[in-house]
């Protein structure tokens, strides 16, 4: 394939509403060369069966080192973590974390997440309106992760404000220290769970630390603590304020859940099909000449897989651009697939499956307040939520 398309040029409208690119770029084939201004080109793999394929394949890799562009610049200033791994080490890092990330450990949740879910409504409901967003989609989860992993109450808000900061590309010195200033107060706090443990699962993960080669050195339990962190409750808030947005838009759909909650476990999955939280994934690199779908990647390139297309692919779900809570969702691609598949998908399940319940039957007057195609989407190619959401309670 000769040329490339360049995404940065495509702007908000982009941002927004990326499937009309991605449906015209699928049509052409399943792969494509394109550009951003902050990644440069790499390969995007736009197909559900190619999807599925590129995420098993063991050539490419999740290790920058096998990137043609890497280059050794000292360090990672937020550790390392099982994103940037392949195995043997990814098998262990995850192994650790999958110890103590539990079923009995989120279950035992329910009644915190359940709580601090009816404490957001008490205090939206009598304003009249709010920003979904910031006064129900960021919060809950953000509250919930620090109570599995056990960050102090009162470190949340900061914790939020530094990571805002450190993913806003726009002032790169502004987010370079607040990346530093994360990394300090990370490595504390787990210096504090080694000498002071508690039932949280970053005292169990503490425990975990040693010289020993099947134990979590220091960078590796900081990457941990920060993936976890944030992976556990930023994509957990896309869920919530997409989810809703998709049900706002789609009347119809919204009557008959409130009409049916047998149909809730479902409609989250189909949330997740229709417009899930996590547009990419994260760079894999080639570490040899691999073919998908009849295009030779080169060693040392880079390989995006949209989650996001995979799901809405036709050949794959039928009418896939029909937002449909009876629909028979399973396949999709919110969570990737193979070894890489979202540890934290049970907790993102449980917390929509409550979330979405109490706001619904709490606010039945909840609408929209702006016009539908007027919600502005982050500017983000990986992960994809709504920037602000305003609604009203009726």
């Amino acid at each position: 394939m000769t040329g490339f398309e360049d995404l940065s040029a495509l702007g908000q409208e982009f941002v927004d509403d990326p499937y009309p690119v991605y449906e015209r770029m699928r049509a052409k084939g399943p792969v494509h060369r394109v550009r951003t201004s902050a990644s440069g080109e790499f390969w995007l793999v736009v197909g559900h069966e190619e999807a599925r394929s590129a995420l098993a394949d063991a050539r490419l890799s999740n290790d920058i080192r096998h990137s043609a562009g890497w280059q050794d610049d000292g360090g990672n200033a937020i550790g390392l973590n099982m994103v940037q791994t392949d195995p043997p080490q990814h098998t262990r890092l995850r192994g650790l974390v999958a110890k103590d990330f539990t079923p009995r450990r989120i279950e035992a949740l329910r009644p915190k997440i359940q709580r601090i879910a009816d404490e957001l409504v008490d205090a939206m409901l009598p304003l009249g309106r709010a920003d979904l967003v910031e006064a129900f989609a960021l919060p809950l989860p953000l509250a919930v992760i620090c109570e599995l992993l056990g960050v102090p109450a009162n470190d949340r808000k900061t914790f939020h404000d530094w990571y805002l900061e450190s993913t806003d590309f726009t002032r790169p010195e502004a987010a370079g220290a607040a990346a530093q200033a994360m990394t300090g107060y990370l490595a504390d706090l787990i210096a504090a769970k080694r000498q002071e443990p508690g039932e949280d699962l970053l005292s169990a993960l503490a425990g975990h630390m040693g010289e020993e080669e099947d134990r979590l050195s220091f960078e590796e339990m900081l990457g941990m603590a920060f993936l976890l962190l944030v992976a556990g409750y930023e994509t957990a808030a896309n869920l919530l304020s997409s989810g809703t947005l998709a049900l706002l838009r789609h009347p119809d759909q919204l009557a008959a859940l409130r009409a049916d909650w047998s149909l809730l476990e479902n409609a989250v999955e189909e949330m997740l099909r229709y417009d899930g939280p996590v547009e990419t994934t994260a760079f894999r690199y080639a570490k040899e000449p691999v073919e998908i779908g009849g295009t030779v990647i080169g060693a040392g390139d880079s390989v995006a897989v949209v989650l996001a297309a995979a799901s809405r692919d036709p050949r794959r779900f039928a009418r896939s651009d029909r937002f449909d809570i009876r629909r028979d969702a399973r396949g999709h691609m919110a969570f990737g697939y193979g070894i890489h598949h979202c540890l934290g998908a049970p907790l993102a399940r449980v917390q929509g499956a409550i979330a979405f319940r109490t706001l619904l039957e709490r606010c039945p007057g909840l609408a929209l307040d702006t016009e539908p195609d007027a919600v502005v989407w982050r500017p983000s190619l990986m992960l994809r939520g709504p920037h602000h959401l305003p609604v009203t309670f009726g």
